[in-house]
């Protein structure tokens, strides 16, 4: 029998076009699959629908907000996740390199598998707490503008962005695929780093098109030349200008064609839309194509880019980085308490210290607590321990002569029944600032 009505739609057909530069696949197996011209990209998630045509697929549909796409993001990752474990150990001293060695040294998908990180010589066993302070540490560590990696975006701009002349090291790019692959864990475990990078970064790792407003939260400066350049009629100005600009890298000064031939090119009233763009590019890239593309590679190796097509880079910023602005009414409302009550003369004693303190000595106390000194989306409420989600905990231990204790897995602080708030405040401050690893009781 022959029929026109297909048997997988029953006769109702999709007729909602593709988006412009969308193409429609069949594998082999008769599988759909979706080509993004635009971006070079296959997915097996229908663009206008967000469905996959996988049956174990990410089925991401009508996501109105950021906590719906960061659940659908993670459901997607619990589907790429392996069994049992991979341990990594690291000393503090040779964090970087340590962490480098092994990173790479493990297939990428095995780089899915739980986390279990131990500090040389030190007693903690990780369910959460150390990884989140690996994390941490490291990407302070790594995005370091002293190992010539990265350097800050501009002189008031402390994001970080890819360094042209980080080929002084002839290992950079090895160096690269495992950031990238480090900053994938991060997302793939639900950890935070402690660094952020510019916005240009993020819409690179999500593969978006970059425009000459994005120049503005890099280089402000350059950013209002551009547009005043295209405002003005610059015949008039007298200005003469060719499309080619001069670059330093190290000391050398080296001159860049926006074009072929462009060191003969005039730049006229006519042409001087080509002109911003190409050079708005250039300021965006700076030649470090190579540097960014060992980047994508190692990071594509554990989270699939498909699985962040729906984030902006707002978004993804807020996923890896967090928040750094901590809330006083937040913590106290998400905080839960042990052998105490929120009336306790210590807790009071607790409040008024935290509320005293400056948002930067209050993300050092967050990270001896929680080890991490920054905040997931939903802030305090969605502080994560060992088994899911673990609220901020105060618990009375011990006796007024001991200093006080973090459960870092646990979102634990353990808070002797000091007699006095100097006393609680001096202890507090010793335990802070003069921490430096993990044991066990």
């Amino acid at each position: 029998m022959t029929q026109w009505v297909d048997p997988r739609t029953h006769g109702v057909v999709y007729d909602k076009p593709l988006p412009n530069g969308w193409e429609k696949k069949f594998m082999a197996n008769g599988i759909l699959y979706f080509v993004d011209h635009n971006r070079g990209t296959t997915t097996y998630v229908d663009p206008r629908t967000g469905k996959s045509s996988l049956d174990n697929g990410p089925q991401i549909t009508h996501i109105k907000d950021f906590k719906a796409k960061v659940q659908n993001f993670r459901s997607c990752c619990q589907q790429l996740s392996l069994p049992q474990d991979i341990k990594i150990t690291v000393a503090r001293k040779t964090l970087f390199e340590d962490s480098f060695q092994q990173i790479m040294s493990f297939h990428s998908q095995n780089l899915r598998r739980r986390l279990w990180i131990f500090f040389s010589g030190e007693e903690g066993l990780d369910y959460g707490g150390v990884a989140r302070e690996w994390f941490f540490l490291l990407s302070h560590e790594v995005l370091n503008p002293m190992y010539c990696l990265f350097e800050y975006a501009g002189k008031e701009n402390y994001c970080r962005q890819i360094n042209p002349a980080s080929s002084v090291n002839p290992d950079h790019l090895k160096y690269f695929k495992f950031i990238g692959r480090l900053l994938a864990m991060a997302l793939f475990h639900g950890k935070l780093i402690g660094a952020a990078f510019s916005l240009t970064f993020y819409k690179r790792i999500l593969n978006k098109p970059l425009a000459l407003k994005d120049l503005e939260s890099v280089d402000p400066e350059y950013y209002q030349t551009l547009t005043w350049i295209r405002d003005n009629d610059i015949a008039e100005c007298g200005l003469e200008m060719y499309f080619s600009v001069d670059k330093e890298i190290l000391g050398q000064v080296t001159t860049h064609e926006l074009k072929p031939g462009g060191g003969n090119v005039l730049v006229t009233e006519r042409n001087k839309q080509e002109y911003i763009r190409l050079v708005a590019e250039w300021r965006l890239s700076r030649g470090v194509e190579e540097q960014t593309q060992a980047l994508f590679e190692g990071f594509n190796e554990v989270v699939p880019q498909q699985y962040l097509q729906y984030f902006d880079a707002q978004e993804l910023e807020m996923m890896l980085c967090g928040m750094q602005q901590i809330d006083l009414d937040d913590w106290q409302g998400n905080t839960i308490y042990k052998h105490y009550v929120r009336s306790s003369t210590q807790i009071l004693w607790f409040w008024q210290f935290v509320k005293e303190m400056d948002n930067e000595k209050r993300m050092r106390l967050l990270q001896f607590v929680t080890g991490t000194g920054r905040l997931p989306v939903g802030g305090f409420a969605d502080l994560m321990g060992s088994n899911g989600p673990q609220k901020f905990c105060l618990e009375k231990v011990g006796e007024e002569n001991w200093l006080p204790r973090s459960h870092t897995c646990f979102n634990r602080l353990d808070l002797p029944p000091y007699k006095s708030y100097e006393q609680l405040k001096e202890k507090l401050m010793f335990a802070i600032e003069n921490t430096e690893d993990f044991g066990l009781e």
